[in-house]
């Protein structure tokens, strides 16, 4: 089955296409260049499900994202769609620690996404901003402090939290 006939199957439910989909990527028997290619012509919510399976995969394995799926998801992040958003922000958080040369773009991006209004988009771009933190690269003299910033501008509790779990982390 291809990724086409897959998406065009009506009996197969979106959750069920994102755990295939990511289960190819881990095989390696859908190379990701092919996944990308596929969603950069895909209307948002099949884009939504190829970048979510990528979440899935590079959850279990970083290394499956190459330099191209990084850029790719880095422009994503810019997508109005909140669903592209979140699962971008994601796969940031989870390949961020490959990439450390590359990341100022996809920076600006969360930083953007975290005045989002979907808490949902807000807590992706918390969790990769922390990822990020927590590389203790350069970039940390003007990110600690903007984090810090947006922390306390935060009222949801729960993406608090994590900014202050990696600022904390940080500081050790």
């Amino acid at each position: 089955m291809t990724i086409e006939e897959l998406f065009k199957d009506k009996t197969t439910k979106s959750k069920e296409k994102t755990e295939i989909i990511s289960k190819w990527i881990i095989e390696t028997s859908l190379p990701v260049d092919e996944l990308i290619a596929f969603a950069e012509k895909s209307k948002d919510p099949v884009k939504a499900t190829c970048i979510e399976a990528m979440e899935y995969a590079t959850k279990h394995n970083p290394n499956l994202a190459d330099e191209t799926a990084f850029t790719f998801i880095t422009h994503t992040l810019t997508e109005k769609a909140p669903r592209i958003k979140w699962e971008s922000a994601k796969v940031i958080g989870n390949t961020a620690h490959l990439f450390t040369e590359k990341l100022d773009l996809a920076i600006s991006s969360l930083i953007a996404n975290t005045e989002h209004e979907g808490t949902v988009v807000r807590w992706s771009a918390a969790f990769a901003l922390g990822e990020i933190l927590k590389l203790k690269t350069k970039r940390n003299v003007t990110l600690l402090p903007t984090l810090e910033n947006i922390s306390e501008k935060e009222e949801k509790n729960s993406i608090k939290k994590i900014y202050l779990d990696a600022i904390k982390k940080t500081k050790k």
